[in-house]
């Protein structure tokens, strides 16, 4: 909408200045249409890159809102701009954070940052985790493979030790466990 606004402002200020239409009061200032510019322009380039992409999945949240973040900081901080954008984006990450903090409930973001094969544990190493949190995500991945996977593990282990003596490919549950371990210790 605001995208829209700024695209069309000749047409809105007409509209909006037109007297028998009684929408004066909706009439934007200069000054207003240069902070409905510069929302617009934060909002474009920090959040619609990140969350309209035609695939987004877990391993992309914690990634994005690392970038949205660390964008907000150093905007707010610009004297580029209005005080009220800047006042925005320091509300704007309070909420952000308040919503990262709420992926600590849930495991699934952290075993899917460390299984993405562009990321592993070196994405946390990258952004600045400290070595607890590091290790915290390595043992919930850890954790989860033994309780799913390794039980698995050990019974295909039994069952096709004889078939991976005669050449026979391994079983998908061996994929997995050389996957996992992969991640983790490489």
């Amino acid at each position: 909408m605001l995208e829209f606004a700024v695209k069309y402002k000749k047409a809105v200020d007409a509209i909006s200045g037109d007297r028998t239409l009684k929408l004066r009061t909706y009439e934007l200032s200069t000054e207003e249409w240069g902070i409905a510019t510069q929302l617009r322009d934060v909002l474009k380039v920090h959040a619609t890159l990140y969350f309209s992409r035609a695939t987004p999945n877990l391993a992309t949240v914690i990634p994005a809102m690392d970038h949205i973040d660390r964008t907000f900081t150093t905007d707010a901080l610009d004297p580029a701009y209005e005080p009220s954008i800047r006042a925005a984006l320091v509300l704007g990450k309070k909420t952000l954070n308040r919503y990262y903090h709420l992926t600590d409930d849930s495991e699934v973001y952290r075993i899917a940052m460390v299984l993405h094969p562009r990321h592993k544990l070196q994405y946390f190493k990258d952004v600045g985790w400290e070595d607890d949190w590091i290790k915290t995500a390595k043992g919930i991945v850890q954790d989860e493979f033994q309780r799913s996977y390794a039980p698995r593990a050990r019974a295909a282990t039994t069952s096709t030790a004889g078939s991976l003596k005669r050449g026979v490919p391994k079983h998908k549950t061996h994929i997995v466990v050389d996957f996992f371990i992969n991640v983790l210790y490489h």
